[in-house]
């Protein structure tokens, strides 16, 4: 039926959902939403119901849905020129590659594009494998590097690992989790003692020569664990010691995302050797990338080859996203509006002190932590309280996303376009949600 419009009602396309996609491609939502159209911070499902978008497509639309600042180049694109692989240059890559070494921190320069970010960190440790002729990895606890066979033994949370791995030499460091320690101290007279943990984990687990340490400035999966200043100063210090570099994975944390500065490492004052990207630099179209310094980069002498990594297509719609977000300095914004949300996260914390455990994040990258009971002393995860807040928000228009080790953790991270209005919008939804939530 090529050119026939087919109108099916969400139910008839959960349906098809389930019958014709693996059950791990799971919804969300008891009764999923199934999403038709976009425009700006709102989405609309084939039913014709609107919902403010503060997930953002898991923190990849940057300005907004179908903003036609993206929409039009990528179109005038698609008419040129679609496709030809990596084993051409174009226009729109070097492009790009020129604006991504012109705005990353430190002396970061040469890039590669592939598809996704999960491709982007593999590329990665392959890098600082082959420039360190090292082969271990440290990698943190909660931490989540994506789908691949070494993305998932880099990760740190078991339900996001399908199968036993198969790949040594990734050994996992204590995550910065303030709010769980998981040496049962407090921040700051723990003395940081997470990241100078590291130290012994090397010469304990490894040969004492090591490739290189991945993390995420904040920890996106993992329930946007914000560590405490001084810990990527001490590990990446360490590991520097120990012959790795540092491979700063900012898949969800850059581009403005965490407010006031470009990449979220900017906030904890260290400079990676190698950093990755994907997610919200393309506005939706996929693209990972992975940068790293001159004398890293120049190490990979082998053949190599991404077929969709770095088209013209998802180049054209990140050098337009790129260019809004410093126009419109976007991570200026992110930084004031982050503030207000949090500053009502934070009011909502004192209003609800049973249920809600801890709030946490920078800029547009806010979570809630549900727990049994705060304010009674018990910090017991509560994934049944994410779940019923989820449908709350559901009922007032409002779209969230959840992560934690537990799945007890509420990730909020609109556009970085979102304006007052829309935040205030989203506390309300909040706030309303965990009225209801009390009143059983």
């Amino acid at each position: 039926m090529s050119g026939a419009k087919i109108e099916m009602k969400s139910a008839e396309v959960v349906r098809k959902h389930k019958e014709y996609l693996l059950p791990a491609v799971a919804n969300y939502y008891q009764d999923p939403i199934v999403l038709e159209s976009g425009d700006g911070l709102r989405v609309t499902d084939i039913e014709g119901r609107s919902f403010l978008d503060f997930f953002g497509g898991i923190l990849t639309i940057s300005i907004g849905h179908c903003d036609p600042r993206v929409t039009e180049p990528l179109k005038a694109q698609i008419d040129r020129l679609g496709h030809v692989s990596s084993v051409y240059p174009t226009l729109p890559t070097v492009e790009l590659a020129e604006r991504i070494a012109n705005i990353t921190p430190g002396r970061l320069k040469k890039s590669i594009f592939t598809a996704s970010g999960t491709s982007a960190d593999e590329t990665a440790v392959v890098l600082a494998q082959i420039y360190t002729g090292a082969q271990e990895i440290i990698a943190l606890r909660h931490g989540y590097s994506g789908r691949g066979v070494m993305a998932q033994a880099l990760t740190g949370h078991a339900s996001w690992r399908a199968v036993q791995s198969p790949i040594g030499g990734i050994k996992h460091a204590l995550s910065p989790y303030c709010y769980r320690c998981p040496l049962g101290l407090k921040y700051p007279d723990c003395g940081i003692k997470c990241a100078s943990d590291i130290e012994e984990l090397i010469q304990t687990t490894t040969s004492g020569e090591i490739a290189g340490f991945i993390a995420e400035p904040i920890q996106g999966v993992g329930g946007f664990i914000t560590p405490p200043p001084e810990y990527f100063e001490i590990a990446v210090e360490i590991v520097r010691r120990y012959g790795g570099v540092f491979i700063c994975d900012e898949v969800q944390t850059g581009f403005g995302r965490t407010g006031g500065k470009m990449f979220g490492i900017e906030h904890w004052g260290v400079e990676p050797e190698i950093m990755t990207m994907a997610k919200g630099v393309a506005n939706g179209m996929p693209l990972g990338v992975t940068i790293a310094n001159e004398e890293i980069a120049d190490a990979f002498q082998k053949l190599t080859i991404s077929t969709f990594g770095g088209n013209p297509m998802s180049c054209a719609a990140a050098n337009a996203t790129l260019q809004v977000i410093e126009d419109e300095d976007l991570a200026g914004n992110a930084e004031l509006m982050g503030s207000r949300l949090r500053d009502g996260l934070q009011e909502l914390k004192i209003r609800f002190p049973h249920r809600v455990g801890d709030v946490r994040g920078k800029g547009l990258m806010q979570a809630i932590e549900f727990v049994v009971d705060e304010a009674e002393g018990d910090r017991t995860p509560d994934p049944k309280a994410t779940l019923r807040f989820f449908e709350e928000t559901k009922k007032r228009g409002l779209l969230i996303g959840k992560g934690g080790l537990h799945g007890n953790v509420i990730r909020i991270s609109p556009p970085l376009t979102v304006g007052p209005a829309e935040i205030d919008e989203a506390l309300k939804a909040f706030a309303d949600s965990l009225e209801a939530m009390a009143d059983g």
